[in-house]
């Protein structure tokens, strides 16, 4: 197991693979009172990122001292960045690979009024690309979701819904999409793109929600919708919009919502 290169100064090289090919991992970590929440779930993901890029894998020891110190607020965020690290030029990686690690703590706020009133997505223009060797983690190419948020500066639309190319819904641009048909939860599998996100990961351990197909046309007659990732918790979808603005479906709030009192006690929210 080799150790992490760490930059004192958090800076990244011009060499670094990360920054020239996307070639690492990243992770955003909700830390409550200064301790990680959920965290055996992002270092899993992690894991799995890791040995399906072929990086090295980090010491326990390195990935915790990330969050251990003293608390800044009481919700703050860690991102991690890991890269392969410096390599030469082209994409043939080094013979020696020494992973890079970065991160940082940022204070944070939750929206309480989008988890209390719920929020209005749209559906986005812009599919997903079926990749399942990259399908699930948290790998640093972005570039589909950034291109997709771009497709709406409205304050009032909390979140973008993305299909694949075959038309099925996969996640929101930064947030899991779930949805209740029988009053059963469910969520789509991610196995040919997406991000598995660890508050998913939790839920679907605990027997919370079952993974399933949704398409395009079924969408608007889900009994529920939310969004949800574990650093924003659990919003209720209210509106959905087409990609042009028309109004496609309303929701009512229920005053009882079982499945996000369930997610939010996960996340230590009571």
């Amino acid at each position: 197991m080799l150790p992490p290169a760490l930059s004192d100064d958090q800076s990244v090289p011009f060499d670094d693979r990360g920054l020239a090919y996307g070639d690492g991992l990243f992770e955003t970590v909700l830390l409550r009172d200064g301790a990680p929440v959920l965290w055996r779930y992002h270092t899993a993901r992690l894991a799995q990122g890791c040995q399906r890029l072929g990086i090295p894998l980090l010491s326990q020891e390195a990935l915790d001292a990330t969050w251990q110190g003293d608390p800044i607020a009481e919700f703050e965020v860690l991102k991690l960045i890991l890269t392969r690290g410096s390599g030469g030029r082209g994409y043939a990686q080094p013979e020696q690979v020494t992973p890079r690690l970065l991160s940082r703590r940022t204070p944070f706020q939750p929206s309480v009024k989008r988890l209390q009133e719920g929020v209005t997505v749209r559906l986005c223009d812009l599919q997903l690309a079926r990749q399942p060797r990259l399908a699930g983690i948290k790998h640093l190419n972005r570039l589909e979701n950034v291109l997709a948020r771009r497709e709406w500066n409205d304050a009032t639309i909390a979140e973008g819904l993305l299909t694949d190319s075959e038309g099925l819904i996969v996640e929101a641009t930064s947030m899991n999409v779930f949805w209740q048909q029988a009053g059963e939860v469910f969520t789509p599998q991610l196995d040919q793109c997406g991000v598995a996100g660890t508050l998913r990961a939790a839920l679907l351990e605990e027997g919370a929600v079952a993974e399933d197909a949704l398409t395009l046309d079924q969408l608007a007659d889900v009994e529920r919708l939310w969004v949800a990732n574990s650093v924003q918790g659990v919003w209720p979808v209210t509106k959905l919009l087409s990609a042009s603005g028309s109004l496609l479906q309303r929701w009512s709030l229920s005053h009882s919502d079982p499945f996000q009192r369930l997610a939010h006690q996960l996340l230590g929210v009571v």
